[in-house]
């Protein structure tokens, strides 16, 4: 007598379940590819790139004002833009000592010239990217298709006149 095996919704949901965890896990670890190699961190590991945009359209889609959320943030915005970076496009050098900022490559991939790092970092679709702190750096889109990229960034109030990349 052969046995028989009963399949019902409830096992095929939760096996579908754990496939997309399981998926979500791996998606999740390859968002750490774009970091700098443990062994090429460096204080002072890229010089300064170009100074001038070229090849990028920046649109702010939304901003928000903190002032409601206490005196710390008096003046501060909250700023949601979309970059997209042609082909051979850069985004010139620029710090985050007071601007922090996460910056998600929603298309294409587009690399990373760090301070903070002696090698270019490569960003691919699905990557976000921290900037914060004593970072200063610039992007160029080396691939051939435009870079599409999501910025969520903070703005002091020193900040709001100033076309900050």
């Amino acid at each position: 007598m052969m046995p028989s095996f009963k399949t019902s919704r409830v096992s095929l949901a939760m096996l579908a379940f754990n496939a997309l965890t399981f998926a979500s896990c791996l998606h999740a670890s390859s968002a750490l590819a774009g970091d700098c190699p443990a062994d090429q961190v460096a204080e002072d590991g890229m010089k300064p790139g170009p100074m001038m945009p070229k090849g990028v359209t920046d649109s702010v889609l939304e901003t928000i004002d903190l002032s409601s959320k206490g005196d710390a943030w008096k003046g501060s915005m909250l700023r949601m833009r979309k970059l997209i970076v042609q082909p051979g496009g850069v985004v010139p050098w620029h710090s985050h000592e007071m601007r922090p900022a996460n910056i998600l490559i929603v298309s294409g991939s587009i690399t990373e010239y760090r301070s903070t790092c002696k090698v270019p970092i490569l960003h691919k679709a699905g990557e976000v990217a921290g900037e914060f702190g004593h970072l200063s750096h610039w992007w160029k889109n080396n691939g051939k298709v435009p870079a599409v990229l999501y910025s969520s960034d903070i703005l002091s109030p020193e900040m709001h006149d100033v076309s900050a990349m």
